[in-house]
């Protein structure tokens, strides 16, 4: 088992959840966390427990992004226009990562980062090696034509575990996508339950919580006797 595979099964395992809805997660015949004290039972998560475990559920999701790059998220979902939680969907499904693993040109989201990140695709012509590169609608997106022949990408779209969504139009013969819109939270096939709702909740308390610069500036001041 590779490092990689290794550490995208403990997800799954700390999670509680088929993340990924594989057939082949060890979640399927290890419903407990992993660990000595794995099947011990715990307490009832509190409040903020729920909405942590939300947050990280749907973080892990999208390739276990760092959280600097999931908080920078939130922050541009909640500048923009009506509803937090939908815009923050939206912002995810945009990553270029996420359409080409949503295209099935992948298995899944890591290597699907991996293709990109080796300059394998293309983006309105442009190759794109970013893989957090904010795809907008009617942009195109296609693998390179000397990549077209890699057979990583020819197993991941033959596979029928997955369906590509309605708001892509994927050419399987030329290996290209048109991202044709944004999608809802509905739209989205999730092989799991996820709540961005909660997510939002997660941030805006600790935001709130959080003390200001100049808080923390005073907290650092000695105190005068």
């Amino acid at each position: 088992m590779t490092k990689r595979l290794n550490s995208k099964h403990k997800v799954d395992r700390r999670l509680k959840v088929n993340l990924w809805g594989r057939p082949k997660s060890p979640f399927n015949t290890r419903a407990y966390p992993p660990g000595q004290h794995g099947q011990t039972k715990s307490a009832k998560p509190s409040d903020y427990g729920v909405q942590l475990q939300a947050k990280q559920k749907l973080k892990s999701y999208y390739g276990n992004m760092n959280e600097r790059q999931f908080r920078n998220a939130y922050k541009k979902a909640i500048m923009k226009k009506g509803d937090t939680a939908e815009n923050l969907i939206g912002l995810l499904e945009r990553r270029l990562d996420a359409v080409i693993y949503r295209s099935k040109f992948s298995n899944t989201i890591f290597s699907s980062r991996q293709l990109i990140n080796h300059g394998h695709v293309k983006v309105n012509g442009k190759k794109v090696d970013i893989s957090s590169y904010q795809v907008k609608a009617e942009d195109s997106i296609e693998i390179r034509d000397k990549s077209k022949q890699l057979a990583i990408i020819d197993i991941a779209m033959a596979n029928k575990e997955r369906d590509v969504p309605e708001y892509l139009q994927v050419d399987e013969k030329n290996k290209k996508v048109k991202f044709v819109r944004v999608p809802k939270f509905e739209e989205v096939p999730y092989p799991v339950t996820m709540e961005p709702n909660l997510v939002i909740e997660y941030y805006s308390c600790l935001l709130y919580t959080s003390p200001s610069p100049r808080d923390r500036q005073k907290s650092r001041m000695p105190s005068s006797a």
